[in-house]
């Protein structure tokens, strides 16, 4: 499942690439905003995908885990909202590079997308390489990424 989450500064894009995503037949939540809301919040909706993503830990290959794609003015805030849920690994992704370091080097399970900055076809760019870019599993990512998750679970 690919859960959508955006406040007022992403909703358009957001909506755009729901076309997107039932066009490529990919299975997706919208966890809002629904409407646009120039007094919304985006934690509210970088919390609601981040829980929902990091909720299951599934196993198998990255075509069949659940995964996360955000959306406000800068792609920074739901980023720091996102990364506050254990389990949850949020990137914020500018271009196609940025995306595939995401998944090769970090595992990120979810991405973000400026809304201001982010023309519709640059992020189908950058959505189409999150979603089919496995993790490289590099000894030394999968290091990291243990000492992210120890840290996360001493709490």
């Amino acid at each position: 499942m690919i859960y959508l989450g955006a406040d007022h500064g992403g909703f358009s894009l957001k909506e755009s690439i729901k076309k997107y995503l039932e066009s490529l037949n990919y299975e997706y939540k919208d966890l809002g905003n629904t409407v646009i809301d120039n007094d919304d919040d985006y934690p509210v909706y970088a919390f609601a995908v981040a829980e929902a993503v990091a909720k299951y830990e599934s196993s198998g290959e990255w075509k069949d885990k659940d995964k996360g794609i955000l959306f406000c003015r800068s792609a920074g805030g739901v980023i720091v909202a996102a990364n506050k849920v254990n389990g949850a690994f949020a990137i914020p992704c500018y271009d196609e590079n940025s995306a595939k370091h995401a998944r090769l080097h970090n595992d990120a399970n979810i991405i973000a997308i400026s809304g201001d900055w982010t023309t519709e076809e640059k992020a189908k760019k950058i959505i189409k390489i999150f979603l089919e870019t496995e993790f490289s599993n590099e000894e030394r990512h999968v290091r990291r990424i243990k000492m992210i998750t120890d840290y996360e679970s001493r709490k």
